[in-house]
């Protein structure tokens, strides 16, 4: 690869953008960890991570793949169910937000994956991450308990294409939203479905 390609390489996700209003109220339910060691997540970072971190030297490529993605799905809800520490509650390295594993959200992560190539050999479990905690602090959870099951629901219209910020920086930036516009009923593509397809098709956009 060239300099030129390894100057536009960047490192992006695709993702839910949490509401602000209940961003900043999963913010203020950690906001006793401030002055600890754990690093807290600004309300305008909290997300739903769909596809993990990849590098990608193509984001006009991305973005169509997204799109195509994104057509036959329809809104569906986003439900925040638990506050806790993750993912093993004796040595914690998270504190998330369960999202509930809904039909909808699975079909749509399963799909995204796919176009893009990616495998997920862990089950797929909907979160919100609201604090890391730093290596070796084995009672951090004990010394600040947080365990509280949450009523909280937001409609999900929109998909997030994201990119990570360099090295030293700090916030995402959405570098695209996508709306979902699809039929009921229509939100996985065929079965046997080429998802190579996306990739060729959306470059040549």
């Amino acid at each position: 690869m060239n300099d030129e390609s390894e100057t536009r390489r960047a490192r992006i996700f695709v993702g839910l953008k949490v509401n602000s209003d209940i961003a900043d109220q999963l913010a203020a339910l950690v906001g006793e960890l401030r002055g600890t060691r754990a690093r807290l997540v600004s309300a305008s970072d909290i997300h739903v991570t769909l596809v993990p971190p990849w590098q990608e030297t193509s984001l006009d490529q991305a973005i169509g793949s997204l799109r195509k993605v994104a057509g036959p799905f329809t809104p569906f809800s986003l439900k925040f169910l638990r506050l806790r520490y993750g993912p093993q509650p004796r040595r914690p390295n998270l504190l998330w937000v369960d999202c509930a594993a809904t039909d909808e959200i699975t079909a749509l992560r399963n799909s995204l994956m796919r176009a893009f190539g990616q495998e997920g050999n862990r089950p797929f479990r909907p979160h919100v991450t609201l604090a890391r905690i730093r290596d070796g602090e084995r009672s951090f959870a004990r010394r600040h308990p947080i365990d509280r099951d949450l009523d909280l629901v937001q409609m999900v219209k929109t998909i997030e294409l994201f990119q990570s910020p360099p090295p030293g920086a700090t916030g995402y930036q959405v570098l695209a939203s996508v709306e979902l516009r699809g039929r009921a009923g229509a939100a996985e593509m065929p079965p046997g479905y080429d998802y190579s397809r996306l990739i060729s098709n959306s470059s040549q956009e």
